[in-house]
């Protein structure tokens, strides 16, 4: 088969044929393919003159409900501000109230600050949890104290309060998300409410709010996004706002949905035009997947190019990734392919192994990035770009000499090295410049260096794809390593149930100390930079679960957001909450 690199700075034709590697992951780079199938399918039919510019008249309709909703915000009661806030969030909208809940919130925040000492004993739980979630959600540390009136003498939660009404233990669910490590009480709340709701669900199908309780089991507010899992709202009555959210909600989905399918639409003609997927077989060619990662943690019309940009580097490390695991090279070829990122050189690139000249399109893509980040912010970060691809590059070579020996590493040495195999802080090293904000030399040295918050999450994907994929993996194939593999050898005579317990619990511990990241003080990254990576933590599971559910809410997702993007459908969009009044 013959290839050309022209495009790459090569003049000639260079001949390739990939050999079968050594063990049965080729057939996992072609499986994943189905996504991309399914868009094609959905995109071809669209038609070929296809507008996707609104109505003018439906953009000042929609700033109009945005402003009457920041009017509502601003002198409604602090109880209404409150669950405006959270059905805003909720819906996935907030983007455009963001000084408004700001000002919200550290109002409340001020108010129960001053008040600590004299805690108003007749508000409900639901309402304590709610203020308690929110507050911590924007970064407030809230205490835990404000559940004392719920606690025994003992510190302990007091179990039968909390018999009489389901909303209670829900909303204490919800507020236990928020936890960090050492608050022993909400470890408690979180895992007795889980307990009891999930046995009212499970016993009482005809309950009212069974499928809601099961809804929130599932999906906790703080670990959701909303534009990819439905919410249900309880409003409150009749309120005037509600009317307003929800055609708010109805106008911005199809806005935002319309901008996503032009975004998707220019990775598409990128990807194609790269011509990776085609030159290299035995690669994954999912670039609208790869695109959801930053259209899910960067929201807002503001970030559409960036969203655009980020999936480049986000494709190439897929791209890499398959070649250190499908392509079947030698140890010396990969050491060869290694070097020369370090080196960064485009004359140590003509060395490589044909397929492995895709380090003509990283370093044409990166340095691209960094001068447009130059251009865009004054700053040049092609020093800390190749930083964090030669990081990734190693990481990957030392878990090829792994599993070429045959040999599995402590669960540890494992995890030390697949944090950074993830690819996770490459991605956002260049989401960071990207987005232009926070960008002092403190925050440049950080980002050289591997910041606890790029670390958690970057543990909980690698946590979260090992404990999934071990499901389809092959029990007895120790070349293809995983977490639960290498955890299994250190611990002799311990059941793969008990392993996976153990993979579940870690990842739990994992998001305390993401949360921790979000409360932290001395925490000098800029909030939208946090937000993106919580973003990023509750992307995980829709990305990493091989159940079958999951993916099909992403091909369903793509579906919605072409269809409706383009505006094909004559009825109004379809929401992505449900609404309780």
């Amino acid at each position: 088969m013959a290839i050309s690199y022209t495009s790459f700075g090569f003049s000639n034709q260079i001949s390739f044929s990939p050999n079968k590697p050594k063990h049965d992951c080729w057939s996992r780079c072609l499986s994943k393919t189905h996504f991309t199938m399914v868009f094609n399918q959905t995109i071809n039919n669209l038609p070929e003159n296809l507008n996707l510019k609104f109505q003018e008249s439906v953009k000042v309709r929609h700033g109009e409900v945005v402003e009457k909703v920041k009017r509502a915000l601003m002198t409604s009661s602090a109880e209404e501000c409150l669950s405006m806030v959270d059905s805003i969030q909720r819906l996935g909208i907030e983007h455009h109230f963001e000084d408004e809940i700001a000002a919200t919130l550290e109002k409340k925040y001020l108010q129960t600050h001053r008040r600590s000492n004299e805690y108003d004993h007749r508000q409900k739980l639901s309402r304590v949890a709610l203020e308690f979630r929110l507050l911590r959600q924007q970064g407030y540390y809230a205490h835990t104290d404000v559940f004392d009136e719920y606690r025994n003498t003992k510190g302990e939660l007091k179990h039968t309060l909390l018999y009489e009404d389901i909303d209670e233990l829900i909303a204490l669910f919800e507020a236990s998300q928020l936890r960090i490590p050492g608050e022993y009480f909400l470890d408690e709340a979180e895992d007795f409410s889980r307990q009891y709701l999930w046995s009212i669900a499970s016993r009482f199908h005809d309950h009212p709010q069974a499928k809601s309780i099961q809804h929130t089991l599932r999906f906790p507010i703080h670990r959701t996004l909303p534009r990819f899992i439905p919410q249900t709202l309880q409003l409150l009555g009749n309120a005037p706002w509600t009317t307003s959210l929800q055609q708010l909600s109805q106008i911005d989905t199809q806005l935002v949905n319309s901008l996503h399918l032009k975004e998707i639409l220019q990775v598409s003609k990128w990807w194609k035009d790269l011509g990776l997927a085609k030159e290299l077989k035995f690669v994954r060619d999912e670039p609208i997947k790869w695109y959801m990662w930053p259209m899910a943690c960067l929201s807002g019309p503001r970030f559409s190019q960036e969203r655009v940009d980020l999936t480049k580097p986000l494709s190439l490390i897929y791209i890499v990734d398959d070649i250190f695991d499908c392509y079947g090279g030698s140890i010396h070829e990969l050491t060869l392919f290694t070097h020369a990122v370090e080196r960064w050189d485009l004359a140590a690139m003509e060395e490589l192994p044909n397929c492995m000249k895709v380090c003509f399109s990283l370093y044409e893509v990166t340095n691209e990035f960094a001068l447009k980040t130059y251009v865009k912010h004054g700053l040049n970060p092609i020093s800390t770009l190749v930083k964090s691809w030669v990081k990734l590059f190693n990481a990957f070579l030392e878990e090829a000499k792994w599993f070429a020996s045959g040999n599995l590493p402590s669960a540890e040495e494992y995890l030390k090295i697949g944090r950074v195999s993830t690819g996770v802080h490459v991605i956002l090293v260049h989401a960071f410049f990207s987005m232009g904000q926070g960008l002092t030399n403190r925050n440049v040295t950080l980002m050289n260096e591997f910041p606890t918050i790029i670390s958690t999450l970057s543990t909980i994907l690698r946590l979260c794809d090992d404990l999934e994929g071990d499901k389809e993996s092959n029990k007895d194939d120790t070349r293809d390593g995983s977490y639960i593999k290498c955890y299994i050898k250190d611990h002799s005579g311990i059941s793969i149930e008990e392993t996976r317990k153990h993979v579940s619990n870690r990842i739990s511990e994992e998001w305390k100390r993401l949360n921790q990241e979000l409360l932290a003080p001395e925490n000098q990254l800029p909030s939208s930079f946090v937000r993106m990576c919580f973003n990023g933590a509750r992307m995980v599971p829709l990305m990493y679960s091989y159940d079958g559910d999951s993916p099909s809410k992403l091909e369903e997702h793509v579906k919605s957001l072409i269809y409706n993007g383009a505006n094909l459908q004559p009825t109004p969009p379809q929401d992505h909450a449900t609404v309780v009044a």
